[in-house]
C-alpha cells in the first residue's frame, strides 16, 4: 500500500495512560492501526508517590517542582525496560463519531499483532516506520510478525 493513502492521526492510538505521553505517532494502513508512544510523565499524585518510593525529594511547585522531578527522574518506562512502544492492531471499521472529539480514530481490536520497545525518540520514531512499511508490504493479511 502506497504512503500516500495511509492516514496519520494526532493523536495516541494505545495505551491507557497516554493522555499522559508527550511522544505520540498513530497511522491507519488499510485496516491495520500503527500506534507508537512514550515519553511518559505521569500526572503530579502519581509522580510524588514514584518520587517518593525512590527516595527523592522534589522542590517548589508547579512548573518548579514538575521540571525537578524531569532532572532527577526523567521519563517513566511505559513498559518493562522502554521508555517508547509501538503496537500494530487490526481495526473493527468502526471510527470515532464522538461531537466532542470527532478524530476519525478507529477503534482498535486490543490485541497487537506486531510490538517492538524503544529507549530513545529516534528509535522509536525509525521503528513506527518499519512497522508501517512492514504492514503496508503485508497487507491486510492476518500474522504479521512472520
Amino acid at each position: 500500500m502506497k504512503q500516500s493513502v495511509w492516514k496519520w492521526f494526532g493523536c495516541p492510538g494505545h495505551f491507557i495512560c497516554a493522555r499522559d505521553c508527550r511522544f505520540h505517532l498513530c497511522t491507519l494502513i488499510g485496516d491495520i492501526l500503527v500506534s507508537t508512544v512514550g515519553e511518559y510523565l505521569p500526572d503530579y499524585d502519581v509522580r510524588e508517590i514514584l518520587a517518593k518510593s525512590k527516595g527523592i525529594v522534589l522542590k517548589g511547585k508547579g512548573d518548579e517542582r514538575r521540571a525537578e522531578y524531569m532532572k532527577k527522574v526523567g521519563f517513566e518506562e511505559i513498559g518493562l525496560d522502554r521508555r517508547y512502544e509501538t503496537m500494530a492492531f487490526k481495526t473493527t471499521g468502526e471510527v470515532c463519531r464522538n461531537p466532542k472529539c470527532n478524530c476519525g480514530l478507529p477503534t482498535i481490536i486490543p490485541e497487537e499483532i506486531e510490538f517492538e520497545g524503544y529507549n530513545t525518540a529516534g528509535e522509536a520514531a525509525k521503528g513506527h516506520m518499519k512497522i508501517c512499511l512492514k504492514v503496508s508490504k503485508k497487507g491486510k493479511r492476518n500474522g504479521l510478525r512472520n
